[in-house]
């Protein structure tokens, strides 16, 4: 994203509308929550975007009134924009397969272990500097920052290769389950291009639409990505500060705390009671000393005061495990809801060097 591209011409976009600016470095990068556009209701009965193509299509043709009535692009922009986005069928049945729950001894397998923590070590090796800067900075562990990069795209190498123009297109139109969702960060993509005066087909990530190194959505890049370097880009895909600095302002912004611990190691007898507690949605809901009044015997010094979410992972077929995870936890949790995906962070974490988080 260094070299400034060519913008389509079919689209005639003018210059970049005021961007949002990212938070100066070190400083407190929660910003005031714009309002949300309310899109247009989907409707599941209009002909499908397969058969008719995009500008065919009554729900494109809402979005696109919707868009020209509330947003910087008229409506032709918008049309000859759909009438380059391609239909991605492949997209539809990735999204369609049953979803299947790997267990921790798994999952840890191929997200925390071996490779990817000995190429998070040469990650941080070779970036060290300025990881270690944007740590000082944002109060965020570099060890973390690197461990989040090298689950979500394996340190850069495999930042998905679908144009968002394809993907959210295909997934705001052609997938109800959740139309409202995609619809909402096409918009904020094609927001996105005319801010940093970017042609919107150029934008690529993952076939859900998220993006570089740190695999944010559109909506979160507008929010937390920061242009660290200093070059006047956003560059979470080419640029290892940008992308890192912009981890350390999403984690900050969602209440990472300096020098707090993430998970410790728990003793317990599995009862009704504390099995309805592990069963609870992810939260900090329970402090540390009504935990123990149940009988849980944390294994490391915590002040009972702490706010924290018990949790278990099997570590082989039928035994658990079970551990607390404190605020730093339910920050990484925010990235991404998964108690086994905060835990690889860490243990990721741990291995690069960080210590016991």
């Amino acid at each position: 994203m260094k070299q400034k591209l060519t913008l389509c011409a079919a689209l005639a976009l003018a210059a970049c509308t005021a961007e949002q600016p990212p938070a100066p470095a070190g400083e407190s990068p929660v910003q005031a929550a714009a309002p949300q556009p309310q899109m247009p209701e989907f409707d599941p009965a209009a002909a499908p975007v397969s058969q008719v193509g995009f500008n065919g299509n009554d729900n494109v043709q809402r979005f696109i009134t919707h868009e020209a009535q509330t947003g910087p692009y008229s409506r032709a922009e918008l049309q000859a924009f759909f009438n380059g986005a391609v239909y991605k069928n492949n997209i539809i049945g990735i999204m369609n397969r049953p979803g299947t729950s790997r267990p921790w001894y798994e999952f840890q397998k191929s997200n925390a272990e071996g490779a990817k923590i000995s190429d998070g070590r040469n990650f941080y090796m070779r970036h060290r500097q300025v990881l270690d800067q944007i740590a000082r900075e944002y109060g965020v562990p570099a060890e973390v920052i690197a461990a989040v990069i090298g689950i979500e795209t394996n340190y850069g190498r495999n930042m998905g290769s679908f144009r968002l123009a394809d993907s959210l297109s295909t997934l705001a139109f052609d997938y109800p389950r959740r139309a409202a969702f995609f619809q909402k960060e096409l918009h904020e993509m094609l927001l996105m291009a005319k801010e940093e005066n970017q042609d919107p087909y150029w934008f690529a990530g993952s076939y859900a639409g998220a993006m570089g190194m740190p695999q944010f959505m559109p909506s979160s890049y507008r929010k937390w990505a920061v242009d660290y370097d200093r070059d006047g880009r956003r560059d979470i895909w080419g640029s290892v500060p940008d992308a890192a600095a912009s981890v350390a302002n999403y984690l900050k912004a969602h209440g990472w705390k300096t020098g707090g611990r993430m998970i410790v190691p728990v003793l317990l007898t599995p009862t009704p009671q504390i099995q309805a507690v592990i069963d609870e949605k992810t939260a900090l809901n329970r402090t540390v000393g009504e935990l123990r009044a149940m009988g849980v015997e944390i294994q490391e010094p915590v002040a009972d005061h702490e706010r924290a979410v018990l949790y278990r992972l099997e570590v082989s077929p039928g035994l658990y495990q079970y551990y607390i995870g404190l605020n730093n936890f339910y920050a990484v949790w925010q990235y991404n809801h998964s108690r086994m995906y905060v835990t690889a962070v860490r243990d990721i974490a741990n291995g690069i060097g960080a210590g016991n988080l």
